[in-house]
C-alpha cells in the first residue's frame, strides 16, 4: 500500500461543525459527564472532512467505542500532538498563527487551569483578516456554534491549520 495525500474538505468539517454543535451524534459516545466532548467533537469534524482514522495502537487517531479509542480522539495534548506529528494515515497539519487559519481548522485554548483543556472548531473568519474578534467557533462541552473567539476568557491559545489527509491505496503493479 501507498500513502496519498489529499485534500481536507473544509466545508464538509464546518458543516458537521455547524450542523452538530447543539446536539450529539449518536455514533459517538458523549464524554460530557467523564472530563468534556470537545476534543471528541474536533476530531468528528476532522473526520466529516474526509480524514480516515489511523488505527495504530496507542499513537493513532480512531473511534470505534468509548472503550476502544485512541487518545487523540478524545486528549486535547494527543490530538494536537498527533495532527503535527502524523506521518501516516489520516490527518496532518502543524501549528500556526492565528493569521494563517482557515475555516475547518482548530485552535486549542487554556481557560482556566494551567495547561490545553478546550478544542473548538474554527466555523468562519468575519472579514479578510483572523482575530480573536473576527474568528468564529463551534465547540461542545461549552456549546456553542458561530462563537467569538474573543469571548472566551483566554489565557493562551493555539492555532493547528489542517494541510491535508493521507489515505492508503494499492501499489500499482508495472506491466510485464
Amino acid at each position: 500500500m501507498a500513502l496519498v495525500e489529499r485534500p481536507y474538505n473544509r466545508a464538509a468539517a464546518v458543516e458537521y461543525a455547524n450542523h452538530w454543535a447543539y446536539f450529539r451524534n449518536p455514533d459517538y459516545y458523549d464524554f460530557s459527564p467523564i472530563g468534556g466532548d470537545c476534543t471528541s467533537f474536533a476530531s468528528q469534524c476532522i473526520l466529516a472532512g474526509g480524514a480516515p482514522m489511523n488505527y495504530t495502537p496507542t499513537f493513532g487517531w480512531y473511534y470505534r467505542s468509548i472503550n476502544d479509542r485512541a487518545p487523540a480522539w478524545t486528549g486535547v495534548k494527543f490530538l494536537f500532538n498527533f495532527l503535527v506529528n502524523n506521518r501516516g494515515v489520516g490527518p496532518f497539519g502543524h501549528e500556526v498563527d492565528i493569521s494563517e487559519i482557515e475555516p475547518g481548522d482548530i485552535t486549542q485554548l487554556i481557560i482556566d487551569a494551567e495547561d490545553w483543556q478546550h478544542t473548538p472548531v474554527i466555523t468562519a473568519i468575519d472579514g479578510d483578516i483572523p482575530t480573536f474578534d473576527t474568528v468564529k467557533v463551534a465547540a461542545h462541552s461549552y456549546d456553542c456554534a458561530c462563537r467569538q473567539l474573543s469571548s472566551y476568557d483566554i489565557a493562551a491559545a493555539r492555532f493547528v491549520h489542517i494541510d491535508g489527509v493521507r489515505v492508503e491505496v494499492p501499489d500499482l503493479m508495472p506491466s510485464p
